[in-house]
């Protein structure tokens, strides 16, 4: 499966990073990842070396970029979204796994969208549709109204994301400011967008205003990872998507109260 990685050149040692942490969190992951660049090429940089890499040179803009990425791409072929300010801590793979099998069969006819991490506001009502999807194991999932939650990875049809792409303008100044663009767009009726009823995944995102997170600092320290030129300054705050209210239902094979109160209990330690 085509993974397509929304990066730049600046941002490359955060795709490595990302990259590294699909090996080590699902290391027989189906993707191959398709990665933009401008100058410096992925597959002559990276460090990670056991994973499958498409690299296409793209202009700088964000709007030309992903629809680069996507342009000898079929409406309706599923890819896996991942932009490289996220990336995965831990996965539920048994019911991940039987997601991606159910493209094989064709379970996934009529679904464009599936995101496993249940997070933010998707826990709000507002935001979902009320109208449920249930795979072949009997899991449900709840439709989405709109894009919230659209830049955490998952699993989309092309025309999602190229149909929200080109709605944006041709010039975005910088990335925070897709968060107001998206809301400004009302997704289609016909793409339907499903989120899992009880959360599979954690992730941890990358930035946040301008800065390094303290989570992903550490980890890309952890792992011998330089940061970005002229990145390193103050830490920024821990960001961990799929954490505190989800905890309650996360464990990844078998959700129980457990895992919330052991992880409770660490937090009221520190």
């Amino acid at each position: 499966m085509r993974a397509i990685v929304l990066t730049c050149d600046r941002y490359r040692p955060f795709t490595e990073h990302m990259l590294l942490k699909y090996e080590q969190a699902w290391p027989d992951h189906p993707f191959i990842f398709r990665i933009p660049y401008q100058q410096l090429r992925p597959d002559t940089t990276t460090v990670v070396r056991q994973t499958k890499i498409e690299s296409r040179r793209t202009e700088v803009s964000i709007r030309s970029t992903v629809l680069a990425l996507l342009e000898d791409l079929d409406d309706e072929e599923m890819v896996y979204w991942c932009i490289d300010d996220k990336y995965p801590i831990q996965l539920s793979l048994n019911r991940i796994r039987s997601l991606f099998a159910g493209l094989k069969d064709h379970d996934l006819n009529g679904v464009d969208g599936l995101l496993f991490c249940r997070c933010r506001r998707m826990w709000e009502q507002d935001f979902l549709s009320g109208q449920t999807w249930q795979d072949h194991h009997g899991h449900l999932y709840l439709e989405r109204r709109g894009y919230e939650q659209i830049w955490i990875h998952q699993l989309l049809r092309v025309k999602v994301i190229r149909y929200l792409f080109t709605q944006f303008p041709i010039d975005i100044n910088f990335a925070k400011q897709m968060d107001s663009l998206k809301a400004q767009v009302a997704k289609p009726r016909e793409h339907r967008l499903f989120v899992s009823q009880h959360n599979l995944a954690r992730f941890g995102e990358s930035t946040s205003s301008g800065k390094v997170t303290r989570n992903c600092r550490i980890s890309m320290a952890k792992h011998g990872l330089p940061l970005p030129t002229a990145e390193d300054g103050e830490p920024g705050k821990t960001i961990i998507m799929g954490s505190a209210r989800d905890e309650l239902t996360f464990d990844p094979e078998n959700p129980r109260l457990s895992s919330f109160i052991k992880a409770l209990g660490s937090k009221l330690q520190r």
